[in-house]
């Protein structure tokens, strides 16, 4: 373990300098979803591709309508119907004077017509009064003939969604950097693109270690605890975007974890562990990593800038944290602290910002706001250290309300956080009322 005094800044930044955006791929939309573009998208279709409707009714001449009210219908001799998926109408048909077509959402704008009267306008072709909706073709086909009385004029191009008033062809319809949500996959869907190139999502790997970790479900015997850390950590790595695998806990066995996170370097863009990485006498993860270099742990030779590096930091909570590259692949290596509240920190603040480096994203930092602490009493700080309290924000009001105490223990407290007070290195202590650096963690 380094003897030096690594600040939060600095762990980050040699983090950051480390970790490279992972090589683009191009894959179908619905495997796309969460990744993030590395080009932008041009439009080659128009969106929509034709004058549609955005109603169901009648697509007449805005000229036939004219005057047109309940007590003096304009009658208009229908010629047929338009549905979403025609071409027009039958036999190329075009709207006359004194015509109109029966026409569906979505349906292309039949030659000849100038606008849409929505069905509520008129009888609906029953020769009745205001109709509430269309009686459906297959039970009522005449419909698509006859007369239909309309009761409210209409402007030019009422109710048509207009041949690419969404997008054009040559427009971007998406940016390099965006982050492929539902909306886009529905986008690039509507343009016609099949599959896009992007950085793909980072592979996780995270596993806890101590003999004392009984996987929750089973008989908790005197002595042991929960292992809570590798499902709360995966969560956080699913949540930030990347695929995470979840390694049952490992006893404190440095042979055994060495092997463990040998086996799992073929399905690993990055490896997260927790726990092992302080000054005690099992503290597994540094004993097996320390001196393993970036080759060595699969079996190759020696290179150069590689093996794991634990540090204390000036934090509180997360002090010892270890970092560095392993396997033949230089893949990266996050050792956490062992502590829950600990771990979750140290993973806000230094895997997320990696996972989203492998990413490609630019901005990996989560969003920071000043707020007005409110408390019943002062917080301290411990001098030179950056420290991290759980609390939960209040935009509304401005303010922000510490939960629990200053114990790395505190699991409890920390589900119902929603924000992280940070306490700067100069500052020892902190009086209610007293504006304070929040991180939003939602």
């Amino acid at each position: 373990m380094s003897s030096t005094i690594w600040s939060v800044d600095e762990h980050l930044d040699d983090i950051l300098a480390a970790v490279r955006p992972l090589e683009p791929i191009e894959l179908q939309l619905p495997e796309a979803h969460g990744c993030v573009l590395v080009e932008d998208v041009v439009v080659e279709v128009a969106l929509p591709p034709f004058d549609n409707s955005s109603m169901d009714g009648y697509a007449v001449r805005i000229s036939d309508v004219e005057g047109a009210s309940e007590e003096f219908p304009a009658v208009l001799t229908v010629i047929g119907d338009v549905a979403a998926g025609d071409t027009g109408l039958a036999d190329g048909r075009s709207v006359g004077p004194g015509e109109a077509a029966r026409i569906m959402t979505g349906a292309p704008l039949p030659a000849g017509a100038e606008a849409v009267v929505p069905v509520e306008w008129t009888d609906g072709g029953t020769g009745g009064g205001p109709a509430d909706t269309m009686r459906a073709h297959s039970d009522a086909p005449e419909g698509a003939s006859g007369e239909v009385r309309v009761h409210r004029p209409v402007k030019a191009r009422a109710h048509v969604r207009a041949k690419g008033s969404d997008v054009r062809p040559g427009d971007v319809a998406l940016r390099a950097g965006s982050v492929v949500g539902p909306p886009q996959i529905g986008l690039l869907a509507a343009i016609g693109r099949s599959t896009v190139k992007v950085r793909p999502r980072p592979r996780v790997v995270v596993l806890s270690t101590g003999s004392e970790l009984v996987q929750p479900g089973e008989e908790l015997t005197g002595g042991r605890i929960y292992d809570s850390n590798s499902f709360a950590l995966t969560a956080a790595a699913r949540d930030a975007g990347a695929i995470a695998y979840r390694v049952p806990a490992v006893a404190d066995d440095a042979e055994t974890l060495r092997a463990t996170i040998e086996d799992q370097l073929i399905r690993a863009d990055i490896v997260v562990t927790t726990g092992g990485v302080s000054v005690g006498a099992y503290d597994v993860v540094k004993e097996a990593l320390s001196s393993v270099s970036s080759a060595s742990l699969a079996g190759g030779e020696d290179e150069p800038g590689g093996g794991v590096d634990f540090r204390k930091l000036a934090m509180q909570p997360g002090k010892p944290q270890g970092f560095g590259s392993i396997g033949p692949d230089h893949t990266p290596l996050l050792a956490l602290p062992g502590n829950p509240v600990s771990s979750y920190v140290s993973f806000e603040l230094f895997v997320r910002p990696a996972i989203l480096t492998l990413m490609g994203i630019e901005d990996v930092h989560r969003p920071k706001v000043r707020a007005t602490l409110s408390a019943d009493g002062p917080l301290t700080s411990p001098p030179g250290k950056r420290q991290f309290l759980r609390g939960t924000y209040d935009a509304e009001a401005g303010t922000v309300t510490p939960v629990g105490g200053p114990g790395s223990h505190l699991i409890a407290a920390l589900a119902q956080a929603d924000a992280l007070i940070v306490l700067p290195e100069d500052v020892t202590s902190a009086e209610p009322g007293a504006d304070a650096e929040v991180i939003l963690l939602r």
